[in-house]
């Protein structure tokens, strides 16, 4: 028979394991935390944050593979700074794992990932043939690698009001204390508002292991908006800027690669 402290002790381990099993959250030490910038910011950081792709295929097992660096062909200096093959691939490990499919990682493969990127880059059979019977390699069917073939900004667009000019022409017009007073404060309005959009492009393209014949390539397209806003009246200024980073538009692309990885090859 249970007594009073074999009750507590299960008690006490229940309650435990509901705290482990919950996910963690975290306070906001901003002092904005709870007011309206602070909602406005959080809502777009919201919308841009990371979110896993319900794979359709991901019950079912894919081919074993290693995913080599890519290759980085647009000319844009900001994307080139920001970006390098090894950042996609990452991102690429990480959602071919999620959609089933066995992947090595490439940390385990060490010197060997040069060897094995040379190989499928040139399409040298034979080093892929003799790359691919040393150790982990020799379970692995595919080699899949993701490309940025475009990211350029196509479009850009402002607009804005100054109420200089017809604050002043409303007060001489007017020739009064409350024209005057009215031509100040249409002098005072000054809004702005730039919205540019970017195009960036990424190429997958699976490889046989054994011989580097192409298995299957395909290539999406993302566009990616970003925008600023300010408005001024009488010294009082509300401002508003963001958008979907470059890190961001790059995961999607891998993802989006992935679910036609995943949906029509496995």
């Amino acid at each position: 028979m249970l007594n009073k402290s074999h009750f507590c002790v299960a008690a006490a381990l229940c309650f435990a394991g509901g705290q482990a099993l919950a996910q963690p959250t975290f306070g906001n030490p901003s002092p904005n935390a709870g007011s309206s910038t602070s909602q406005q910011a959080n809502a777009a950081a919201d919308a841009a944050a990371y979110k896993e792709v319900d794979y359709v295929n991901k019950g079912k097992r894919g081919p074993a593979l290693v995913v080599i660096p890519g290759e980085v062909k647009s000319n844009n200096a900001s994307f080139m700074q920001k970006f390098g093959p090894n950042n996609i691939a990452d991102f690429g490990e990480l959602e071919l794992s999620q959609a089933n499919f066995p992947v090595l990682e490439r940390s385990n493969l060490g010197p060997l990932l040069n060897e094995v990127s040379l190989a499928y880059n040139l399409g040298d059979q034979q080093a892929a043939r003799k790359t691919m019977q040393m150790g982990k390699l020799k379970t692995t069917q595919w080699v899949v690698k993701f490309d940025i073939l475009k990211a350029e900004q196509i479009a850009e667009n402002k607009k804005g009001f100054d109420g200089r000019a017809i604050g002043g022409l409303m007060g001489m017009l007017a020739g009064n204390t409350a024209g005057y007073a009215a031509g100040h404060v249409t002098g005072s309005v000054q809004t702005q508002e730039t919205t540019g959009v970017w195009l960036i492009g990424m190429r997958y393209k699976i490889m046989d292991a054994n011989t580097t014949e192409q298995v299957a390539q395909g290539y999406k397209e993302l566009k990616m908006e970003v925008g600023a806003q300010a408005t001024s009246v009488m010294g009082v200024s509300q401002g508003a800027k963001g958008g979907v980073g470059l890190d961001t538009m790059v995961q999607r692309l891998v993802q989006t690669a992935v679910w036609d990885i995943d949906s029509k090859y496995k």
